[in-house]
């Protein structure tokens, strides 16, 4: 690893931003994304307060290994 902060290629996505981090009108809270992936059955590695507002974060581990980052930024 050379001067990243995670060990490891992790995917990272932002629910309220576009491909040019641009803040969208309208997305899907963090929240709400976690609880339909819960609901799906996937085992989130990292959970966002349920009862919480604005920015928060989610983390679950693909088939590979490999950790998905879901991070909105507002």
């Amino acid at each position: 690893m050379i001067g990243g902060m995670f060990e490891q290629n992790m995917l990272d996505l932002n629910p309220s931003s576009d491909q040019n981090s641009q803040v969208l009108e309208k997305f899907y809270d963090v929240r709400k994304l976690q609880k339909t992936l819960k609901a799906a059955g996937f085992q989130l590695t990292s959970e966002a307060d349920e009862i919480s507002s604005g920015p928060a974060s989610i983390m679950l581990t693909d088939p590979d290994g490999n950790p998905i980052l879901i991070d909105q930024h507002i």
